[in-house]
C-alpha cells in the first residue's frame, strides 16, 4: 500500500509539473509570412499552431486544408490567465 501511495504522489507531481509548463510570461512574437494561392476551389487557410515542446512554445506554420463542409475554422489564440499566457489551439466548428 505503501508504495502505491509513494508511486501516486509521484505521477500526480508530473502532471502538475506538465501542465504548469505550458504558460509563458510573454507570448512569442508573431510569425508573419505569405499563405499564396489556394491550390484549388473549396481550400480554406488553417492558420499556423503553437505547440509545446522541448519546454517552450513552437510555431507550426499554417497549411491549406480542403475544408469541411458546413464548418468554418476557428484561429487559435492566446489566452491570460494568473499562471501567465496559454495557447488555446485552433479548431472546426
Amino acid at each position: 500500500m505503501k508504495k502505491l501511495l509513494i508511486i501516486m504522489a509521484m505521477a500526480s507531481s508530473l502532471f502538475v509539473t506538465g501542465c504548469a509548463g505550458a504558460y509563458v510570461d510573454a507570448v512569442p512574437a508573431d510569425e508573419v509570412y505569405d499563405a499564396g494561392v489556394a491550390p484549388g476551389p473549396g481550400y480554406v487557410w488553417v492558420d499556423g499552431e503553437w505547440t509545446w515542446g522541448g519546454g517552450r512554445y513552437v510555431y507550426h506554420r499554417g497549411h491549406w486544408d480542403n475544408g469541411h463542409p458546413g464548418r468554418t475554422w476557428q484561429k487559435g489564440s492566446w489566452a491570460h490567465t494568473s499562471h501567465g499566457y496559454h495557447w488555446n489551439g485552433g479548431h472546426w466548428r
